[in-house]
C-alpha cells in the first residue's frame, strides 16, 4: 500500500494550484481601458484656443463645439478649384490643424469625432441630407452629409461642426422636440420614422437645416459620399465657392463673391467683393492664406456671375 504524500507536500500542491488559478483569473480580467489617441490633442487644442479639462463631460463637449467652428473655417475652396479631397485622417489633420485651412463636413466631423473619442466620449458617425437653402423642387437631396452622435450619461447629442453658415455652435440634444438655444441661433429636432430633422428658427419661421439618419455609418460609406460632394458635377461645392465661420459675435458666410455678416443680435449686412477683396477676406476674416493660383478661378466666377 502506497504511503500518502507528506502533509508539507499536500500544502505545497494546494498552494501552487491556488496560485495558478489566481494567474488564470488575472489573465481573464478586463484591462484598464484608455481612450485611443487618434489625433494630436495638444496641436488641435492650440488650433482652436482651448485650454480646459480633458474629460468626457457635457461641459467639455459644449466648449469644444463652440470653439471649433469659431477657429476652423468651413470651406470647400479645393473642390471649387477642381482639386480632390482626401478624408484620410492624416490628410485632414495636416490640412485643418497644421496648415491653417478649413474643410467641409467630412473633414470637420471626422476630425471632431476622433478628438472626442480620444477624450473618452462614446461617438458614432451618422449621415444625412442637407436641406438648408433648398426648396421642394430640389428634393430629394443626396445623402452626403456627415455628423456625429455622442452619448453622455444615457443621453444622445448631435455633434455637427461641419455645416457651413448654419452650423449649430452647441451640441443638440436628440429625442426631444423642445427648442434649444445656442450661442447663435435656436434649433429644434423632430424625430421621424428613420431620421432626425433639424430645423433652425429665423425671423419667427422654422427652416429645415438637414435630416440625419438614425443608423450609424461605416467609414467606407463616407468615401463614397465624399466622392459625390467633391467630384460630381451636380455637387453644390463644384459650382459655388462656399466659406463660413461662426465667431462668438457673428457668423461670416462667403458664397461666391457675396459676403454676409450676421451678428448674434440678428442684424445682417452683405457685401459684394472683387477678386482682390475675396483673397483679402479669406485672410482677414476666415484666417486662410490665399493661394495665388486661386485668383484665376475667382476671376472667372465673377465674370460668369455678371453674364
Amino acid at each position: 500500500m502506497n504511503n500518502p504524500l507528506p502533509i508539507a507536500n499536500q500544502v505545497s500542491v494546494s498552494h501552487d494550484r491556488d496560485s495558478l488559478q489566481s494567474r488564470i483569473n488575472a489573465s481573464w480580467a478586463m484591462p484598464t481601458r484608455r481612450p485611443k489617441q487618434d489625433v494630436d490633442l495638444d496641436a488641435y487644442f492650440a488650433r482652436i484656443g482651448y485650454d480646459g479639462p480633458r474629460n468626457a463631460t457635457l461641459e467639455v463637449l459644449q466648449s469644444l463645439h463652440a470653439l471649433h467652428p469659431a477657429n476652423i473655417p468651413f470651406e470647400a475652396i479645393d473642390v471649387f478649384n477642381d482639386k480632390p479631397i482626401s478624408i484620410a485622417p492624416e490628410k485632414i489633420d495636416q490640412k485643418l490643424i497644421h496648415d491653417g485651412r478649413g474643410g467641409y463636413c467630412f473633414e470637420h466631423n471626422s476630425l471632431f469625432g476622433r478628438v472626442l473619442r480620444s477624450l473618452g466620449f462614446e461617438v458614432e458617425g451618422l449621415a444625412g441630407r442637407v436641406l438648408w437653402g433648398y426648396g421642394e423642387a430640389d428634393m430629394p437631396r443626396p445623402r452626403c452629409h456627415m455628423a456625429n452622435r455622442v452619448m453622455i450619461d444615457g443621453d444622445a447629442w448631435l455633434a455637427d461642426v461641419g455645416l457651413g453658415g448654419c452650423v449649430p455652435t452647441a451640441p443638440l440634444l436628440l429625442d426631444i422636440a423642445t427648442p434649444q438655444v445656442t450661442p447663435h441661433d435656436t434649433y429644434r429636432v423632430i424625430k421621424g420614422a428613420h431620421s432626425y430633422r433639424v430645423e433652425m428658427e429665423r425671423g419667427g419661421v422654422w427652416k429645415a437645416v438637414h435630416e440625419i439618419d438614425y443608423a450609424p455609418v461605416a467609414d467606407i460609406d463616407y468615401e463614397v459620399m465624399n466622392w459625390y460632394a467633391s467630384d460630381h458635377p451636380e455637387s453644390g461645392f463644384c459650382k459655388t465657392l462656399m466659406v463660413a465661420r461662426s465667431a462668438p459675435f457673428a457668423r461670416f458666410t462667403l458664397l461666391n463673391n457675396r459676403l454676409t455678416i450676421r451678428l448674434v443680435s440678428g442684424e445682417e449686412e452683405q457685401h459684394t467683393l472683387s477678386v482682390g477683396d475675396i483673397s483679402q477676406t479669406l485672410k482677414d476674416i476666415f484666417g486662410i492664406e490665399p493661394d495665388p493660383r486661386w485668383q484665376g478661378t475667382f476671376a472667372r466666377m465673377i465674370k460668369h456671375s455678371h453674364g
